[in-house]
């Protein structure tokens, strides 16, 4: 256990609830791109539309407890928790929040989870080397990166290709209504699914800080007032918006219908609480983004804009060791004090 006054511990957790306010505002595109997209919401309808669904997630996890498992792989399961110091934590956390800054400001939806496990990554080699990394937490996580945007896609093309068969006798205008209605509540399933996947991460990073400082009793878990906090602070997030990259997710990358918006919405939350369940921190901003292509590849391959989809790729693979070095810099700074 390493000693640290309660101001100090104060000040980490303050620092941790702010990248998750962050990670709201970073990530409030991956809920709403496709209801701003086909314009079923306005902007500022649909911020508050997900910023309802991000914390009614706390709701779903009191009643589903299994679905929590995410903030013990980030907390526990990414670097031994027993080696986690208030140094290591601080430089996972500012390592992450200035990625996250830096591709705000650009536009680019990429990853705040994947900036995160980067950030604790480099922090935690940085403090103990590689032999303080928990192989099979990181490598999962390391795979979902790949398998999350291609899984998202193929399911949004089966909705797609199943929902065209469900309505195929229907009139135009009942199809239209129906997918309307549709889109609407998968949107609010794929709000509820980011809510309940990102929150945890946070969660996961304070219940190792409160861990490693003897300020936690009995065996590592989240505590209840961490989870609330977390939920209000992404939620938060998410209701302040991050209008550059909803313009990039909702209608960049492709445009969409309603029955393209319901099919990639569906296929993403499924995606993301299939990975809540099985404890992986997955990027929703992948998933989403993998699903938007599959929905618009399901329509015709040349209705996706693919130099702007290429980018969005890039950023995905340089996240994780931008955020790592930034982090272990960070850490390094604190050794100097």
């Amino acid at each position: 256990m390493h000693e640290l006054a309660f101001p100090f511990l104060a000040g980490l957790i303050v620092l941790a609830l702010a990248f998750d306010f962050l990670n709201g505002l970073h990530d409030a595109a991956n809920s709403i791109a496709t209801v701003v997209a086909t314009r079923l919401l306005r902007p500022v309808q649909a911020v508050m539309f997900a910023a309802f669904f991000n914390f009614a997630a706390y709701f779903l996890s009191l009643v589903f407890p299994a679905l929590h498992k995410v903030a013990e792989t980030i907390g526990a399961g990414l670097i031994d928790k027993d080696l986690v110091t208030p140094a290591v934590v601080f430089g996972a956390l500012v390592g992450a929040m200035f990625w996250n800054v830096v591709t705000w400001l650009k536009g680019i939806p990429s990853s705040s989870s994947h900036a995160l496990v980067g950030g604790i990554v480099g922090a935690g080699v940085a403090h103990a080397g590689f032999e303080g990394i928990e192989w099979s937490g990181l490598n999962k996580t390391v795979i979902a990166i790949f398998l999350s945007p291609l899984l998202g896609m193929l399911l949004s093309m089966l909705v797609m290709l199943a929902s065209s068969w469900a309505l195929r006798g229907a009139t135009a205008k009942f199809a239209e209504r129906t997918f309307r209605t549709l889109h609407l509540f998968s949107s609010a399933a794929y709000s509820l699914s980011h809510g309940l996947n990102d929150a945890q991460k946070t969660m996961g990073v304070i219940a190792v800080l409160l861990y490693s400082t003897g300020y936690m009793t009995g065996d590592f878990h989240v505590p209840h007032w961490v989870a609330f906090a977390c939920y209000i602070a992404i939620a938060l997030g998410t209701l302040s918006g991050g209008w550059k990259i909803i313009e990039t997710m909702g209608g960049r990358i492709t445009k969409l219908s309603h029955h393209q918006g319901f099919a990639a919405s569906t296929g993403g939350s499924i995606m993301v609480f299939a990975a809540s369940l099985l404890g992986i921190p997955v990027s929703t901003t992948h998933t989403i983004t993998g699903s938007i292509i599959g929905a618009g590849v399901a329509r015709r391959a040349s209705a996706v804009r693919w130099g702007v989809a290429s980018n969005v790729v890039v950023a995905w693979f340089i996240t994780i060791p931008a955020s790592a070095v930034v982090a272990a810099i960070f850490y390094s700074l604190t050794r100097l004090f």
